[in-house]
């Protein structure tokens, strides 16, 4: 029996078809973690009632899982290239998928708050891995169209989840949300193991870095968690300050820690990688700018427009569908011009979407949101997949799931720090235009109306016209110079993009003597060799 198996095992998968059922069980996995980025926004009422939850548990129901991802992720790609790639990954496939199923069945919001950190740690070990798998099945010359169709399935599971989120919370249950995830859970492990073959980096020991490991942590932590509740907290406040300060003294140890350790969770030669440094700045500033305007557009359209939260999620769909279009367009083009001039257009393009919908009104509609997110879907289109392919060629293969690590940690700081950054220039304009126009209200309650602004909370509909539409009013004119600043930031990380990354796949620099020391006589297996190589048989 089991040698019938392995027989038609054989003829369905084979040394020359395996990369792509990798492919396909990778996708599968990231369209799980991406499913879950924003299938749960739109069930946080239905969860409210079902579970009599208090407000900030529906905050923590969103940030347990955000903090444990973002956090855990540099970690989880160091553990894969120590110990295997896609044990790890399979680790995490698992425990996301069993946490699933126990918030499936929570009792109460406290248990639901545990697991959805338990699956963010599952995440934080599936995301990297993902990309590090794919990197090490694909040649070069291949891998910008493996990333780009990474990236459009992540697109696909973001337009999907909102309006999976609604029809299954409406229908079904909001517990049906996470009852999906076991059987893709199932699948992704079915196919890992018939298809995906282990590696590790075989340069280092399997020796972990306890201390690394508990700096990064507590930085991360603390970085994050002061990200996630400064706009609440206030941002002069003691808990605050402390976070910062704590964030700062355990990130400097970080340095300090890996600069002196044998065996380094990060290796920072990797930073003298131009491309390297490139991938991650335009990560952050991307994630940055498009995570701000995705929430606070959101806020926009269901506070000012008057939308529910599934028809807002069904008028995003114009910006996903897009990318899910650009994304493995995207990544064959890369395979052919490189990285550079795609991401560098991408930022353009995504910065005149921003500056598009900067000019926003109380009375805008959606006629003016459009344009702006057709935009914003064919310059992230043009950005993801290059991007990640920029910076997983810059490294050696061998580093891959540390690589892959940090530049997902990257996109989900930078997106932290933009929903962050946003509520609090919203907040502080915003204040201005209350204290403008409703002189008559004591100060205390202007304050405290401003404050709510930059988490988007506007007066119930009980308020007076007069206070409701100058509150309106304030928040659209603060989120419209919000989405100006962003552009300006967007501008700047295709200045970054245009000036760091290597100018086509046949660059120069080479990424493995960076990071290992090796000399380029001595480099011949690096992922620019490859492309080189490739290249010149082209041309001959």
């Amino acid at each position: 029996m089991t040698g019938r198996i392995l027989a038609h095992r054989h003829r369905l998968i084979n040394d020359g078809n395996s990369r792509w059922w990798t492919l396909g069980a990778m996708c599968f996995a990231l369209f799980m973690i991406m499913l879950d980025n924003t299938v749960v926004n739109v069930a946080l009422p239905s969860i409210q009632r079902d579970l009599h939850a208090s407000l900030s548990s529906l905050e923590w129901t969103v940030n347990a899982y955000t903090l444990t991802f973002a956090v855990l992720m540099v970690t989880g790609g160091r553990l894969g290239d120590i110990f295997g790639r896609r044990r790890m990954f399979l680790f995490g496939v698992v425990v996301f998928g069993i946490s699933s199923l126990a918030i499936g069945f929570a009792p109460d919001d406290t248990t639901l708050i545990i697991f959805r950190a338990v699956q963010g740690i599952g995440a934080a070990f599936m995301m990297p891995a993902t990309l590090s798998i794919i990197t090490q099945a694909f040649p070069a010359h291949e891998r910008g169209t493996a990333i780009g169709t990474w990236a459009g399935v992540s697109a696909l599971a973001l337009a999907i989840g909102p309006v999976l989120g609604g029809f299954l919370t409406q229908q079904v249950s909001w517990r049906a949300i996470f009852f999906i995830n076991p059987p893709i859970a199932a699948v992704a492990v079915a196919v890992t193991l018939f298809a995906a073959r282990e590696s590790r980096d075989e340069s280092v020991s399997r020796s972990v870095d306890l201390p690394g490991i508990g700096a990064i942590t507590v930085g991360l932590t603390a970085i994050v968690l002061a990200l996630v509740e400064g706009n609440e907290w206030h941002w002069g406040s003691t808990r605050t300050v402390a976070l910062l300060a704590t964030a700062a003294v355990a990130l400097v140890a970080f340095v300090a820690i890996e600069l002196r350790s044998r065996a380094p969770m990060v290796d920072f030669a990797f930073f003298r990688s131009r491309s390297f440094l490139g991938s991650n700045v335009v990560a952050f500033l991307v994630s940055f700018a498009m995570l701000a305007m995705f929430f606070f557009i959101s806020l926009y359209m269901q506070n000012v427009l008057g939308y529910s939260p599934l028809q807002t999620g069904v008028r995003f769909l114009p910006t996903t569908l897009v990318i899910i279009v650009m994304g493995p367009l995207a990544g064959r083009l890369t395979d052919r011009v490189g990285p550079r001039p795609l991401i560098t257009l991408g930022m353009i393009v995504v910065a005149a979407s921003l500056f598009i919908q900067s000019h926003i009104t109380v009375h805008s509609g959606y006629g003016l949101l459009l344009p702006g997110f057709l935009l914003m879907g064919f310059g992230m289109g043009l950005v993801m997949s290059p991007m990640s392919t920029a910076g997983m060629n810059a490294v050696d293969r061998t580093k891959a799931g540390v690589a892959s690590g940090v530049l997902s940690m990257s996109r989900m700081v930078g997106g932290t720090f933009g929903v962050a950054v946003m509520g609090a220039l919203v907040a502080a304009i915003g204040r201005t235009k209350i204290n403008e126009r409703l002189p008559q209200l004591p100060a205390t309650t202007r304050s405290a109306i401003a404050n709510s602004l930059g988490s988007g909370g506007l007066p119930g509909q009980h308020s007076s016209p007069q206070v409701l539409a100058a509150v309106r009013a304030a928040f659209v004119s603060a989120l419209g110079t919000g989405l100006l600043i962003g552009t300006g930031v967007t501008l700047i990380g295709a200045v970054a993009a245009w000036a760091l990354i290597q100018r086509a796949p046949t660059g120069a620099e080479d990424p493995t003597a960076a990071v290992t020391g090796a000399s380029p006589a001595t480099a011949g297996a690096s992922p620019v060799a490859a492309e080189q190589a490739t290249a010149e048989i082209a041309a001959a």
